[in-house]
């Protein structure tokens, strides 16, 4: 569903990702993790074609997001970590608008406005400026706007960003329930608690390289810390020249989701 290859992308002399190899199955909620310049935005903004790779690859869907642009943004919600509006539209005029981005009918536009506003509790405010929504109603308005399309795939780079508890709770939900539906979620946070209550599979990356791709089960393992939380081994990684014996392999059978590593074995990974 998604897939990065070899992924290198420089900023003058300043490599911001290293040979990225990464794979996010349909079903499947990955959190990318590290630190501010750790290379997480960097890899977001070339996944929805905002930037290009220097070298490798990335696929959504089968399609090569710089060779086939339209066809990998066209089956991608994406939700950045700066909510921007045009606030002299009312927020159904901004979801109108992104419904005629996708290519949807009247009569689907309307519909999945409505689907969608009552989801994220908007329906009463549709017909107000959206100068006038706080900031979480209009990072609620920008998840909506994001799944009109019904997206196989759904990138978001700091979801919880403005949003109160009660926002916290749907979005977490929503993402659990968009997961089993078959939707790929791939978010970057720097609320580690986030990460761990609802990530199948985490991937930290460290002055741009892969530091760690698999379960929180696994990274345990890997470290000898069986009771530590996320954030403690995430600072184990981060703070340390060092990096996991077995780091290399990690990025191979990381490629599985760990319920199919579990099916089908090392060897068949």
């Amino acid at each position: 569903m998604i897939e990065f290859c070899n992924v290198t992308r420089r900023y003058g002399s300043k490599v911001a990702v290293r040979g990225l190899n990464l794979l996010v199955r349909p079903g499947e909620v990955f959190a990318l993790l590290g630190r501010n310049g750790a290379g997480k935005t960097t890899s977001i903004k070339m996944l929805v074609g905002l930037l290009r790779p220097d070298e490798g690859s990335i696929r959504v869907c089968g399609h090569d997001v710089v060779d086939r642009v339209r066809d990998a943004v066209g089956c991608l919600g994406y939700i950045p970590d700066s909510v921007f509006l045009y606030e002299k539209l009312t927020g159904r005029e901004f979801l109108e608008f992104a419904a005629s981005l996708r290519g949807l009918s009247r009569r689907e536009s309307e519909e999945r406005i409505l689907r969608e506003s009552q989801r994220f509790q908007l329906a009463e405010f549709l017909d107000t400026l959206t100068e006038t929504y706080s900031h979480g109603m209009k990072q609620r308005l920008v998840f909506a706007s994001a799944l009109l399309h019904d997206p196989r795939v759904l990138v978001i780079d700091e979801p919880m960003v403005g949003l109160d508890p009660p926002s916290v709770r749907m979005v977490k939900d929503l993402l659990r329930a968009l997961a089993a539906s078959g939707v790929a979620v791939f978010l970057s946070t720097h609320i580690l608690d986030i990460a761990e209550q609802i990530a199948d599979r985490i991937g930290i990356v460290d002055r741009g390289e892969l530091r760690y791709l698999g379960t929180l089960a696994e990274l345990q393992a890997e470290l000898s810390l069986p009771h530590s939380s996320l954030e403690q081994m995430f600072l184990e990684l981060t703070e340390s020249n060092g990096r996991p014996a077995r780091i290399e392999q990690w990025r191979t059978l990381g490629s599985e989701p760990a319920s199919e590593r579990k099916s089908e074995g090392i060897s068949g990974a």
